[in-house]
């Protein structure tokens, strides 16, 4: 069923784009229909694309398309947890979020780096590729439409700094416990 893991991310990038590359055509529909509305079906259509890509990953066979890196396991490892701390930095008063534009969307397109550098199946080609297309494809047309980017006015400690890696480093081991839960495969070597 590789074809609902494509339509799947296919659905949730062009979702997610459609604000950034038709802002007035947004601003129309928000005017019509109202806001929480918008939200409502913008929300609604995300989740169904979660559905696809998930009923897509879990009946499509991983077939061979490349070979990873040797090394990839490792490096994903690695890699992980500093997309994890990005993600976090994107809701966190930090280094980060003080230097890093889009700290969430550069989290998305080092989860899919390193998942590529893991997996050489279609289905990871599809879903970790092109979550990381469309996340890159995201910072462009932001940009894009808005301009210059001014760092934001923050004063950020150490404290706030090792807040976030505090909680990063915990909800790293906890994903890294519970992928074979979510994502059918364990990471810790029995």
């Amino acid at each position: 069923m590789l074809w609902l893991l494509i339509l799947g991310v296919l659905m949730w990038s062009i979702v997610h784009l459609f604000p950034a590359i038709m802002p007035a055509k947004r601003a129309e529909l928000i005017s019509r229909f109202g806001n929480g509305k918008y939200q409502g079906l913008f929300a609604l259509k995300i989740l169904i694309a979660l559905v696809l890509i998930v009923i897509g990953w879990r009946n499509t066979l991983p077939e061979p398309v490349y070979d990873p890196p040797a090394f990839g396991r490792h490096i994903t490892m690695l890699l992980m947890l500093f997309s994890i701390i990005l993600f976090g930095a994107s809701n966190a008063k930090s280094w980060l979020k003080k230097n890093i534009r889009h700290p969430m969307l550069s989290g998305m397109a080092v989860w899919g780096i390193a998942h590529l550098l893991a997996n050489g199946d279609i289905r990871s080609l599809v879903l970790f590729g092109g979550m990381l297309l469309w996340a890159l494809l995201s910072i462009y047309f932001i940009n894009r439409r808005d301009g210059t980017w001014v760092k934001p006015a923050m004063t950020v400690t150490r404290v706030d700094d090792l807040k976030l890696l505090g909680i990063s480093v915990v909800v790293y081991l906890l994903l890294v416990f519970l992928h074979p839960y979510f994502a059918g495969m364990s990471l810790i070597p029995h």
